[in-house]
Parts: structure tokens; C-alpha cells; sequence
């Protein structure tokens, strides 16, 4: 963590002084903005978030609601969506007070009584080196809190405006405006329309509204897919139970009485019960004015026979259905415009793609949908990226959306499914099977199986075996490393900010980096120099890596580098003093792992692996391969000079 680059200043050094805009900023809605955000669920919020990090952006959030999300409807937190957090600095506080996921019981009707349930396994939930952060369960209204907090902090003091309904949005067709989207607001109070109408004009839409999304409408693009043919109770619940893995994350298949979800809650006492609801034997539940907790407690009390759970209290409820729906596309522009018009409205989370909640995947794909698209709108905004970045949203995004759309009707196929007799070729899932397939979605499940398909921002696989363990496409994964200056070790995925930079993490070659032979040397330099990347990308007055960030990993101990002999790009002068950063250079770390090992570095040749600012791969080169860096980003970014 780095803070006082501009000056000392007493109090918290989270919270960044006000930008000048503040001061100017109307009290009521403004009637130009650069992007306007519609919707305050996980999506809306990471991407005002990570617009927040760019006060000159004038961004607005609004929101039909009355007010902040009080009881989180989504709980689940994947691995990769605790590294996104990690960018924001809010990954601490978030592993702290979650509960971890660290096993899974898996449950089915005993051989020797179908009547009665029966442990059959226990599984890890996250294989061992796949993240260094745990896959957590904590409340969405939590994680949304964090997120405004951090909005607040930040220079542009960024926060939602409520009880705003977006009921229409345009775009002019001419492309002569600088602020080409028109959206309608409708002012609500107590959810009653008051009558007062607003409209803002923008350069920018997204929406983040939901299923029920009025932008997917306004743009003409359509939820497709499977039925609601599902409906499952859901509830957290306060309560005293015999079943022995009540605080375990568990998979309940009955005989004949209904399958049960338990997911323990934070706090040491908090349980969510996701229960399903028998088309017959509950065939009044599907009414949900006929629903009550009490109702729904006896359901999960026939599931878990021998056992049963006496419900104290009810902290939230709901029944819902499942249904697997997508949209074919994630922006405004037909199909058979890509080439000739630029997206200028977008959706995200629930609003293009809606699943079950039993694999835990929709409040985490949402988020990351925003993440995909946060940093591409300010490159863009900011004039450091070209416009046709954009099309890169809907592209892979969708793609991504329909893997989870596939994957999430097998899962809930399977658990809704009942389960076979033991050694039974019946209808139904053999819970032992299922069990397996649990096991091998955990990459999936975890966050981390996201590939995005090569285009302008995502190279080939040419030099791939310079790093087998960054597979272009994919997120960084972060290794411990030590860091040079003051030798602490530190995780090297977390140097990567929200702040819209590109990282090229140079894997020095085994020369010694102050030898003339040193490739990695002859890069590093080349780097510092003014025909580089770094000089051609960087804006006029900005901080010489706030678009190509260049960090160094040296093969040598942490003892056998001499800081002042590092080359000067490594050593960058920075703010208005032009301190000196110093956390630019690593080192293996002896203890925890070597980090050239642990992601199949070529150690003779060392590379370059270069990487977008939402964390994953764009390309791996040879370290004297300086025009194919220079190349790869004179497709996306623009020339400063």
C-alpha cells in the first residue's frame, strides 16, 4: 500500500483529497454526465467503483431504490472475485469477516434405509494453489457497503443517487453529439412515482437493473433460454440442529422428500438453507403467497430426517425459480454493425444472462462482467485507448456468460435430480457421480477457468512456453515473491490496482541483470528510454506508469541485488516532488515458493508477460522481442506523443 506520493497529511491515507470537480458539483442531477450507471447490485457497484478511481470521469449512479441493499440476496464470493477485490484494497476486511468455504459434505439415502440421509464424503473446496485467497461466504449487502465506502473515499467522492427509475434510453443515430444517449429517470418515493420526470445526457449507459432490466429493453435485447421449472426456498435462519455438518457447506439428496443446500453463513451461527420445493408434495409453496418460513422449515426438516433443525430465528427469505436466460448480445449495436458503429449503451449481471443460485456463480460473474468493463470505459473516456476497445465487452463477456449458462443447467440438473439407489441404473443422478462432477468444476466454480479468445487485447500462444503458468487469456495468477527494496514478501498479483494500467511483468533471464549480457537488462533499459512503450502511451504530466506499470523479477536473491543499480525505469520519479517508487523489483521468495517454479517461467530466457487492468494474460514475448510489445499495444492504445 502507497500513499503521501503528493504530500504528508495527517488522518486515515485511504481517503484521497477531494478532486476540484467536487467543489462544482451540482446538488441535484446534472444534466450531461460521462457514464450513467443504472442499478446498485454487485455489478453497478464494481463498476462505479472502479470508476471512482477517475474523478475527471463524470460518472452518475442511480438507483429505483429507496436506499442501500440492507439483506443480501447472493452470498457466495469465488476466489477470483476475492483477488478483484484485492484491486480495490478490500480483500482484508472481506476474508475477516467471512465464512470460509473450506470442505463439502456431500449426503444421499442410506442403502440400508432410503428414509434416512447418510454421509457419503467429504470433499476440499478449493484445490491447494489455486488462489491465494479462499473461496468465502458473506453477506451481498456487506460486500455492496465496502464498495460505496470505497467510492466515498475517493477523490471524486462518487455516491448513488436512489429512487431513480430509468424508464427509457436513446441514441441519436447521427453520431453529431459529444453525448449521444438520452436516459428518462423517473422519481420515485416509497416506490410511487412522484411525477417529476429528469432526463441526463451522456456518453455512456450501463445496465446493471436487473432481470427485469428497462435498458435491455430499451435496446432491444431479449432474455432467451430455458423455463422456470424449479422453485426452491430460501432462507437464513438462526438455529439449533442435531445434523453434525451444520457448519460445513453440504448437498442433501433425499429419496423421496426433496434435495437441501446448507451454506453456513459468517459469524459462527448464521445458516442458509436453500430448499427445494417438491412440484407435488408442495405444490402450495409454489404460490408464494402461501409461503412462510414456518411452511418452509418443515420442508427441510423431511429432507434431513433422522435428523432435524428447530429454526429460531429468520434473518431473510425468499423462494425463487431457477431458469437458465441470455442475451445474444451485451451492448446496443446489431450484429451487423460491429464494423461501421461504436457500442454507446451496455448491460451487465442479471440484466443479459440470469441461473440457479446452486453453484454459486451469479452475483461473482456479474461483478466480473463489471470489471471487464470499468477499465475499458476509462481507457476510452481517458483518450489512452482507442474506441473500438469497446466491442471487446459484448464479445467476451457473452461468451463467458453462455459457459456459465451451460454449465449451471447440468449442476442444477443434477442436483435437482433424485438420486439413484446405490449400484441403480433408474432415472435419476448417482450421487457419487455427482460428487465427481463437483470436484472437477472447481476451477470453474472458483472463478479461474475464465479464457478469453484472442483479439485486440488478448494475443496468440506463440510464446506460451516462455510461461506455462500464465496461459494467455487467462487472470494472473499471483506467486509470493520479496520485494527488493525492503525485502518483504509479498504476493506479486496484488501490485496490480483498480487504477486502468496495463502491468508488463519482465521474468529476467539467469544473466546477472548487471551484466552486459543480460537480456533482461537490454530490455529494462530500452524500457526507460524515449522510444519506448512507456514514453509513447504516457500522457503528458501523468505518472510515468500510470498506463504501462513495468515490474521486474530477478532470479537472483533479494541480498544480491543492489537497489541503485537497478535500470531507472524500475526506479520512476513520480507525483509532484518526483519521489522515487521503490516497489518496482522482486526477487524469488525462498520460503513460500520460487515463483519462476511455481509458473514455468523458461529461466535461460526469462520473458515478458503483459497484462490488462482487469488481471488477465494478454501476451507472453521473449524479452528482445521489443517490437512485438510495441506492436501488440499500438493496436490498443493511443499515441500520447
Amino acid at each position: 500500500m502507497q500513499f503521501y506520493l503528493d504530500g504528508y497529511r495527517p488522518g486515515d491515507p485511504l481517503v484521497e483529497e477531494p478532486h476540484p470537480s467536487v467543489a462544482d458539483r451540482p446538488e441535484g442531477l446534472p444534466d450531461e454526465a460521462d457514464v450513467v450507471i443504472v442499478g446498485t447490485g454487485p455489478a453497478g457497484l464494481v463498476l462505479a467503483a472502479q470508476l471512482a478511481a477517475f474523478p475527471e470521469i463524470r460518472t452518475v449512479v442511480v438507483d429505483r431504490r429507496d436506499g442501500p441493499l440492507l439483506v443480501g440476496q447472493a452470498d457466495g464470493v469465488a476466489c477470483r472475485t476475492v483477488e478483484m477485490f484485492e484491486a480495490f484494497g478490500l480483500a482484508d476486511q472481506l476474508v475477516a469477516e467471512a465464512y470460509w468455504v473450506n470442505e463439502v459434505a456431500f449426503w444421499r439415502p442410506d442403502p440400508a434405509d432410503r428414509t434416512r440421509i447418510t454421509r457419503t464424503g467429504r470433499v476440499q473446496d478449493v484445490e491447494d494453489g489455486l488462489s491465494e485467497f479462499p473461496h468465502v461466504i458473506v453477506n451481498q449487502a456487506r460486500m455492496q457497503a465496502w464498495l460505496r465506502e470505497h467510492m466515498a473515499r475517493s477523490a471524486g467522492r462518487l455516491a448513488p443517487r436512489y429512487g431513480l427509475h430509468a424508464t427509457d434510453v436513446a441514441v441519436d443515430p447521427t453520431g453529431g453529439s459529444d453525448h449521444p444517449v438520452t436516459l428518462t429517470l423517473q422519481h420515485l418515493r416509497g416506490g410511487e412515482a412522484t411525477g417529476e420526470v429528469s432526463t441526463i445526457r451522456a456518453r455512456y449507459v450501463v445496465g446493471c437493473d436487473g432481470a427485469r432490466s428497462s435498458i435491455r429493453t430499451a435496446i432491444g435485447r431479449e432474455l432467451v433460454g430455458d423455463p422456470m421449472n424449479s422453485s426452491w426456498g430460501v432462507m437464513d435462519v438462526l438455529a439449533v440442529t442435531d445434523f453434525p455438518d451444520i457448519r460445513l457447506k453440504a448437498a442433501i439428496h433425499s429419496a423421496n422428500q426433496g434435495n437441501l443446500l446448507i451454506i453456513p453463513r459468517e459469524g459462527g451461527y448464521l445458516v442458509r438453507l436453500y430448499i427445494e420445493l417438491d412440484a407435488v408434495a408442495d405444490r402450495e409453496l409454489h404460490d408464494r403467497r402461501a409461503v412462510t418460513p414456518e411452511k418452509l422449515a418443515a420442508v427441510a426438516n423431511r429432507i434431513l430426517h433422522p435428523y432435524s433443525i428447530d429454526v429460531k430465528d429468520v434473518g431473510w427469505w425468499s423462494v425463487y425459480d431457477i431458469g437458465q436466460r441470455l442475451c445474444d448480445r451485451f451492448d446496443d449495436v446489431p450484429a451487423d454493425e460491429i464494423a461501421t458503429r461504436l457500442p454507446h449503451v451496455f448491460i451487465a449481471g442479471d440484466a443479459c444472462h440470469t441461473h440457479s443460485a446452486k453453484a454459486g456463480q451469479g452475483m461473482n460473474v456479474s461483478m466480473a462482467d463489471a470489471w471487464n468493463l470499468g477499465w475499458k470505459l476509462a481507457a476510452v473516456l481517458r483518450g489512452t485507448a482507442r474506441p473500438e476497445l469497446l466491442h471487446t465487452y459484448s464479445a467476451e463477456r457473452q461468451a463467458v456468460a453462455r459457459e456459465l449458462i451451460d454449465f449451471d443447467r447440468e449442476f442444477a440438473r443434477m442436483f435437482s435430480a433424485p438420486p439413484t439407489e446405490e449400484g441403480g441404473d433408474g432415472e435419476g443422478v448417482d450421487p457419487v457421480e455427482f460428487q465427481r462432477y463437483f470436484v472437477q468444476q472447481g476451477r470453474f466454480t472458483a472463478g479461474v477457468a475464465t479464457r478469453y479468445a484472442p483479439s485486440m487485447i488478448t494475443g496468440g500462444t506463440e510464446h506460451q512456453p516462455l510461461a506455462e503458468g500464465y496461459p494467455v487469456g487467462m487472470r494472473f495468477h499471483s506467486a509470493p515473491v520479496i520485494r527488493v527494496a525492503d525485502a518483504k514478501p509479498v504476493q506479486l498479483g496484488h501490485v496490480a490496482r483498480a487504477d486502468g494500467a496495463w502491468r508488463l511483468y519482465v521474468f529476467a533471464d539467469a544473466a546477472d541483470p548487471t551484466s552486459p549480457g543480460s537480456r533482461a537488462r537490454a530490455l529494462l533499459e530500452h524500457l526507460g528510454s524515449a522510444a519506448s512503450p512507456v514514453a509513447r502511451y504516457t500522457p503528458v504530466g501523468a505518472d510515468p506508469d500510470a498506463v504501462l506499470d513495468v515490474r521486474g523479477i530477478f532470479q537472483q536473491g533479494h541480498r544480491d541485488l543492489a537497489v541503485d543499480r537497478l535500470p531507472p525505469v524500475l526506479l520512476p520519479r513520480k507525483g509532484r516532488f518526483g519521489l522515487v517508487d521503490h516497489e518496482k523489483a522482486f526477487s524469488p521468495d525462498p520460503v513460500a515458493g520460487d515463483v519462476f517454479a511455481m509458473r514455468g517461467i523458461d529461466r535461460e530466457r526469462g520473458c515478458m508477460v503483459l497484462v490488462r487492468p482487469d488481471q488477465h494474460v494478454a501476451a507472453v514475448f521473449p524479452l528482445d522481442d521489443h517490437d512485438g510489445l510495441a506492436g501488440f499495444l499500438s493496436g490498443v492504445l493511443v499515441d500520447a506523443r
